[in-house]
């Protein structure tokens, strides 16, 4: 037992790069979509089990997605809790479980070594295809959840992101938070989570993502165990579009705190988006590289409004948004929020300069090996390339599809994507 969490333990801390990545893929005959990749030389694997399934399935269950998936391994087939828990740590392996807007996933690391893996790979699958959602622990997940969401109304930060997500999306099925609101998550029942289990965790919304040393012969055999349990289903109907608002929005949310938070953007990009790489490029120069963006120079280096200020793009399988956010004194919030905007402005006005885009390329194509240098960040890349349908060969491609930015195209793609005008802003704190 000491040893394989020792190993464990020795692997994730490896310090090897993937040079690249050779992603087979295929369907399992329930009809689930399978990405593997073999990694030779040390003895674990990472498994990923995907669904269409995160927080946009909600409807107007808002938390369902988020509940249906924490009450997985509470309880399955004939273990409890306990019991399920006791199974993976007596093979060293680790399970988990988690959602986000677009996707519900179940994820599971473990050595090769047949008797160990074969003792893991069975608590997943019975995880996977025979959840209870006892009452008991149901109730149990539903108390802990609310007591989060009570906790969150305390949060100024958490009110911010709640209220600016709603004034982006409105009534598309990414406006709400995925956790849910009080209201929607005492009305679920175990009933609840059982049928939205039902219609979503099935062979034909499943992906499967095999990583590791294990033979493309051992992952068929894997990917076929895994999806067996499942139903046939079907796959959900694509989600409706992002409707862009035709106009910009301000709102102060008042809040007994000594700083405001400020969140501020628009409609973004998806994943597949055309102008992904010049939009992501050039935020890296605005806002996504820290202490050396412009952002942050103007609000925290020059002015000392802010301990620091940010930007970001969020794809999704629909249009992400782009937001910048800073917290700073009550008193100081006008100034930051203008400075944050003129900033803003100007970038989109006149683009990077040759000097800011060659560090951000350096920055980017210098470090990218290192953010699949494991098997479980690996994993995740290939999940990630899965479910949004990117080419297979993202990754081996991606340093030279960075290089090819310029700032001609950040210019271009800003000026049409990032409209100042249209910016929706949300303060919370104090006013006075």
């Amino acid at each position: 037992m000491r040893n394989s969490l020792m190993i464990l333990a020795l692997i994730f801390l490896n310090p090897s790069v993937y040079a690249a990545a050779k992603i087979d893929h295929w369907q399992t005959s329930q009809g689930s979509q399978v990405f593997y990749v073999q990694t030779k030389g040390l003895p674990m694997v990472d498994i990923k089990v995907v669904f269409d399934a995160g927080s946009a399935r909600d409807g107007s269950q808002y938390g369902i997605a988020s509940l249906t998936s924490a009450l997985l391994d509470t309880g399955a087939g004939k273990w409890n809790a306990d019991q399920i828990a006791q199974r993976f740590e007596s093979v060293g392996a680790r399970f988990g479980a988690s959602t986000s807007k677009d996707t519900a996933g179940l994820s599971l690391r473990s050595l090769t070594d047949e008797k160990l893996l074969n003792k893991a790979l069975k608590t997943m699958q019975v995880i996977l295809s025979k959840p209870k959602f006892n009452e008991n622990d149901f109730q149990r997940e539903k108390n802990r959840t609310l007591a989060g969401l009570k906790h969150r109304e305390e949060s100024p930060g958490a009110i911010a992101g709640i209220a600016y997500t709603n004034a982006l999306y409105k009534n598309h099925p990414y406006a709400h938070p995925g956790s849910g609101v009080v209201e929607t998550v005492s009305a679920l029942s175990a009933a609840d989570l059982r049928e939205f289990y039902q219609q979503y965790y099935v062979a034909s919304n499943a992906m499967i993502v095999i990583v590791g040393d294990l033979t493309k012969r051992q992952a068929k055999s894997t990917a076929e165990s895994l999806a067996s349990g499942l139903a046939v289903g079907a796959k959900p109907e694509p989600l409706p579009k992002v409707e862009f608002s035709k106009k910009g929005m301000k709102k102060h949310i008042e809040f007994p705190s000594a700083q405001t938070h400020v969140l501020s953007g628009l409609i973004g990009m998806h994943r597949k988006d055309k102008d992904y790489l010049s939009l992501y490029v050039g935020n890296h120069i605005l806002g996504g590289s820290g202490l050396v963006s412009l952002l942050f120079n103007e609000v925290r280096e020059k002015r000392g409004l802010a301990y620091s200020a940010y930007s970001y793009f969020s794809p999704q399988l629909r249009k992400g948004s782009f937001t910048m956010g800073l917290q700073t004194k009550n008193n100081q919030t006008a100034e930051a929020v203008n400075v944050m905007h003129q900033t803003l402005k100007n970038f989109v006005d006149n683009g990077p300069t040759e000097k800011a885009l060659i560090a951000a390329k350096k920055n980017i194509t210098g470090g990218f090996a290192m953010r699949f240098d494991t098997n479980n960040k690996l994993t995740n890349y290939v999940a990630m390339i899965g479910f949004y349908q990117l080419p297979l060969d993202y990754l081996d491609t991606f340093q030279q599809r960075v290089e090819a930015v310029t700032v001609a195209s950040i210019k271009d793609a800003f000026k049409r994507r990032v409209k100042p005008e249209l910016l929706h802003t949300i303060t919370v704190g104090g006013s006075k």
